[in-house]
């Protein structure tokens, strides 16, 4: 990491910093430091401040960020998307999110994508975007910026994401997979903050898993690394998305509940899904955690059994990986406790004891900002080490 980017990111997470203290906290000799910040303040990257807390003797000068430096973060999701702009130091500028239809294709969905930058941009809330960080529901190549073969985005085999948004915005594009973006965001400023080894687990339309080791997400060899949906846990099991059978993703998940939930609904097996599939003539997941929150036993069932089988995957990834927290997110950690006690129960009775011994497996704190806090994260790096 070069010191600019050192510099930056370290007036990003502690704020203003005056000169003399700099070079301490970066071990970096004071010269070369004050050269770079002189580069820094030139280029519109930091601005000074005003003097420093006296430390005995003459008294240094504060730098901080910009102020006007803007990132877009961008959360995508199957159905909807979340979106903030941000500052330098990642405090939110300004917030919306929306229903969107990945099926419309890329083409449609990243022109919507712009013109609500843009009513942000005629809203006042920046004059330029310095980067932009997305994150996709599915497998993407993080060097190309490109979705690859995602089972849930037909249509999006490849297609120029990174490059189609910077040419759009005229800023750099980080383009990675959802769940690495959520955990990203959840270990700067979430439930993982003081842990090097985490397992995140994004529970929504589909499964996934974002791995971070000694604090760094690892991708793998070609940027597929956690794809935990697609394990299979039953070769006789329903078709997935993916094209196989019995994966984990098939047998639960906001589609796989809902199907479920439908047919217990229509065998005579709960009165309350009965009742809200003829007044709604459609089930959700949501509604299974309505009806579950409400006491009906079949809802609880189905929570309980996709925790079982969510947590029969996860035992195995404990044993391989010994992370040193598991963090559950996404859309259908709104199931609350009976999803995490049964997922706890099997990964604790399963796993080595040198493992789960001290292993907290816990919901999301930031919740639906997990992945825009994650996106601009992503954004401040590609903007704060651009010229590396």
């Amino acid at each position: 990491m070069s010191i600019p980017h050192r510099v930056l990111s370290l007036l990003r997470d502690n704020g203003p910093l005056s000169r003399a203290e700099l070079p301490d906290r970066l071990e970096v000799p004071r010269p070369r430091l004050l050269a770079e910040l002189d580069r820094m303040v030139a280029a519109g990257r930091v601005l000074e401040a005003g003097p420093a807390a006296s430390r005995g003797g003459r008294r240094s000068t504060l730098v901080r960020l910009d102020p006007g430096l803007r990132f877009a973060a961008v959360d995508l999701g199957a159905s909807s998307v979340e979106m903030e702009i941000t500052d330098g130091s990642l405090t939110t500028v300004a917030a919306l999110s929306e229903e969107m239809d990945l099926l419309a294709g890329p083409v449609a969905v990243l022109d919507r994508i712009g013109e609500l930058l843009r009513t942000l941009r005629d809203k006042g809330h920046y004059e330029r975007l310095d980067a932009l960080g997305i994150g996709l529901p599915g497998p993407v190549s993080f060097r190309e910026g490109v979705p690859v073969s995602p089972p849930i985005m037909a249509g999006w085999n490849r297609f120029p994401v990174r490059d189609t948004l910077a040419r759009a915005h005229g800023c750099p594009v980080v383009v990675d997979n959802d769940v690495n973006v959520m955990a990203i965001g959840e270990k700067y400023a979430g439930a993982a903050r003081t842990v090097d080894h985490l397992l995140f687990v994004k529970i929504g339309s589909g499964i996934g898993s974002g791995v971070q080791v000694h604090g760094r997400i690892y991708r793998g060899a070609e940027g597929c690394a956690g794809d935990i949906g697609h394990v299979q846990v039953d070769a006789g099991g329903p078709v997935c998305a993916c094209g196989n059978s019995g994966c984990l993703e098939a047998y639960f998940g906001g589609a796989a509940l809902a199907r479920d939930a439908t047919a217990a609904a229509l065998a005579g097996r709960s009165e309350q899904l009965a009742v809200r599939l003829r007044e709604q003539g459609a089930l959700t997941a949501l509604d299974v955690g309505a009806c579950a929150a409400a006491g009906d036993a079949a809802s609880v069932g189905l929570i309980r059994e996709g925790g079982r089988r969510v947590g029969q995957v996860l035992a195995t990834v404990v044993s391989f990986m010994n992370p040193s927290m598991i963090v559950i997110g996404g859309g259908l950690a709104g199931l609350g406790h009976v999803l995490l006690a049964e997922i706890r129960s099997v990964v604790y009775k399963r796993s080595l004891p040198l493992a789960t011994g001290n292993l907290p497996i816990v919901m999301s704190a930031l919740g639906p900002r997990a992945g825009v806090v994650g996106a601009a994260l992503l954004a401040s790096d590609a903007c704060y080490g651009a010229g590396e």
